[in-house]
């Protein structure tokens, strides 16, 4: 039952944006003999009872007694492994590196938390004061490095403490890092953050300091002309980062709690005009490229090796600008000095912790932002779950955008938070596919793979065939195909100008491009002519480090293209006596299954292995290339 409460109280505040941000803040429940505490890299919104690391309490308090080693990153090494070793038997998981201060409180519940209102206390230059005298009952901790060092600082505060007033303390503000809250109950847990949140409200009202952050608008122009250009500059272990962009607002002049710096590392570069040479400067004096550029009045750009990550680097920046604009209130803020900033940038338990809440990186394509267009169904969709599998992070891109966000969210679900994201564009019209480039670099700075998978087909015979019908199949096959590119290798050349790896564009062609389909010459010709558009557009772009392929998929014969019941090829097929002799749509699926060899159609699987090849080919551009089963085969 009570860890049915601790559960209860973790998703109540980690569901809560104004007291939690990336799954940060840990909780716990002690019985007589175990401490029960939220694992590292388990957001609180998700905890459940049976996800909490189940510790031996005596084990635990062994830290209070040792004498670890002198050297910094031994001692923290030293203290990790006691923790490893003081989770029982029947338990597993990485207890939160604040176990000792859990366990120091000697009360049933404990929710520790950094709330942007509470921070722009501590972090104030009269934070401490100030807080004495508006919670005279808590206990005030200044500033000491997480792990070992803050556990036996806790411990011996809370000691004199329960000396001095004959209790123990149930509200803990440690300077620059947030608060500890314990109870013996849910309803004290409850009581204790509402009336901090309550009486800090006042505060700043009082002061009138605004407890919302206001940035001014987005210069669009910058963000497009600057994103891809970052990709390259801020490019780790020779892949590029992603790049989200916002608007601009004010980024905070130094550091100010450890969350802050884990995410999003000390220090920001802030400058009118970044380059690499402005980027290399600020390497070379604080030992790592900025994840966060700021650009006065115009754009904040957040880099990282995924999607989910540069929107956690931006969470952790806006509240940091909140929590110095909160400070003001107290004093104005107290950056952390270098001795303390370096230790948690270099911290291995943070890395840790960082690693295990964004999922890591695995997978052929992870870190590669991918296109696909025609994505929210069919073919587009198996592509695109087979791209999202390899660990791409795919732009779902249809005309149909709720049938794209539904194709995203599923993608999502399936293979982790922000692998993919809807966008809305008709490939034939060239200000929506602008308008979808425009706003995919908005969100991830740039295209790795682009997949032209978007198409239409209009089957008949020549004598008949409708000329609207000829148009709407020429203008989606054929002139889309040339928009898209048109627009795609803009940026695509954008960012291999700042070095890094190739780029690629794949047209997903069909066999009908290899050779010709009887009552079907609309589809053939214009899949015979994008053949011809991708080796004119491989020998053009060679010189701006974009492949560019196309794949000649067989027949996919369970997709809606072929199988829906009202406009599908079975049914255009038998309607305009293609296949002679043919009753019904299964006597005509029959007829195309038996011309492959194979026996079967093509699936989405078999062209995104081939479309992965093309990006892993480095030594390849201007081809089609067949995925037919056999039933068409190259000379």
């Amino acid at each position: 039952m009570s860890l049915n409460i601790i559960a209860e109280l973790s998703r109540l505040y980690g569901a809560d944006p104004r007291f939690v941000l990336a799954g940060g803040g840990n909780t716990s429940y002690k019985d007589g003999t175990n401490l029960y505490i939220k694992p590292s890299g388990t957001a609180l919104a998700d905890m459940t009872e049976n996800d909490f690391v189940k510790m031996d309490r005596k084990k635990i308090r062994e830290i209070f007694s040792m004498v670890p080693p002198v050297d910094a990153s031994e001692r923290e090494a030293f203290v990790k492994k006691v923790m490893e070793n003081a989770v029982c038997h029947d338990s597993s998981g990485r207890p939160s590196v604040e176990a000792p201060v859990h366990e120091a409180m000697n009360l049933t519940f404990v929710v520790h938390l950094h709330p942007a209102l509470v921070n722009g206390m501590t972090c104030g230059i009269y934070g401490k004061k100030r807080c004495m005298e508006l919670f005279p009952e808590s206990l005030w901790i200044d500033y000491v490095d997480p792990g070992y060092s803050l556990a036996v600082c806790v411990q011996k505060e809370i000691a004199g403490f329960a000396e001095a007033r004959n209790c123990q303390p149930e509200i803990i503000f440690i300077q620059n890092h947030g608060v500890f809250v314990g109870s013996d109950n849910l309803d004290g847990i409850k009581r204790h953050y509402l009336n901090i949140m309550e009486k800090l409200e006042a505060v700043y009202k009082g002061s009138k300091v605004s407890i919302v952050l206001e940035p001014g608008n987005k210069n669009v122009e910058t963000v497009l002309a600057l994103s891809p250009k970052l990709r390259g500059w801020l490019s780790c272990d020779n892949s590029r980062m992603m790049i989200k962009s916002s608007e601009p607002f004010n980024v905070t002049d130094g550091p100010l709690t450890p969350d802050h710096i884990v995410y999003a590392k000390s220090f920001s570069l802030v400058n009118d005009s970044p380059d690499h040479v402005s980027i290399a400067r600020f390497a070379e004096k604080n030992g790592y490229r900025p994840l966060v550029v700021s650009v006065p009045g115009k754009a904040v750009f957040y880099a990282a090796k995924s999607l989910k990550d540069a929107k956690t680097v931006e969470l952790l920046v806006r509240d940091a600008a909140l929590v110095q604009q909160l400070a003001h209130a107290f004093g104005g803020p107290n950056y952390l000095p270098e001795k303390s900033y370096r230790f948690i940038e270099d911290w291995e338990v943070e890395s840790y912790r960082k690693k295990v809440s964004s999922g890591g990186g695995a997978g052929r394509l992870f870190g590669k932002v991918a296109v696909v267009t025609g994505a929210a169904q069919g073919f587009g969709l198996g592509i695109a779950e087979a791209l999202a599998r390899e660990g791409a992070t795919v732009a779902i891109a249809d005309i149909n955008l709720a049938g794209a966000q539904k194709a995203a969210d599923g993608i999502s679900a399936k293979f982790g938070k922000d692998r993919a994201f809807a966008a809305e564009v008709n490939i034939a019209k060239e200000e929506s596919v602008s308008a979808m480039v425009s706003k995919i670099v908005e969100i991830c700075g740039g295209i790795d793979l682009f997949v032209a998978n978007a198409g239409v087909l209009k089957a008949g015979p020549v004598k008949t065939f409708a000329r609207k019908d000829w148009d709407f199949v020429t203008e989606i096959n054929y002139t889309g195909y040339f928009i898209c590119v048109k627009c795609v290798s803009q940026v695509m050349s954008a960012q291999n100008a700042e070095g890094g790896e190739w780029t690629d564009i794949v047209q997903i062609n069909s066999k009908s491009g290899l050779e010709g389909s009887s009552r079907n010459a609309a589809y053939a010709g214009s899949k015979f002519g994008t053949i011809g558009l991708t080796q004119s557009f491989a020998l053009e772009l060679m010189d701006d480090k974009i492949k560019v392929n196309s794949i000649c998929p067989g027949n996919y014969f369970e997709g809606p293209l072929w199988s829906d019941p009202k406009n599908g090829l079975f049914v255009q097929y038998l309607n305009s006596g293609k296949v002679p002799g043919a009753k019904n749509i299964a006597d005509v699926k029959k007829f195309y299954e038996d011309k492959v060899p194979m026996k079967r159609g093509c699936s989405p699987e078999d062209v995104a292995k081939a479309i992965i090849y093309c990006v892993e080919q480095k030594y390849e551009t201007g081809q089609a290339i067949p995925v037919a089963g056999g039933q068409v085969m190259l000379n």
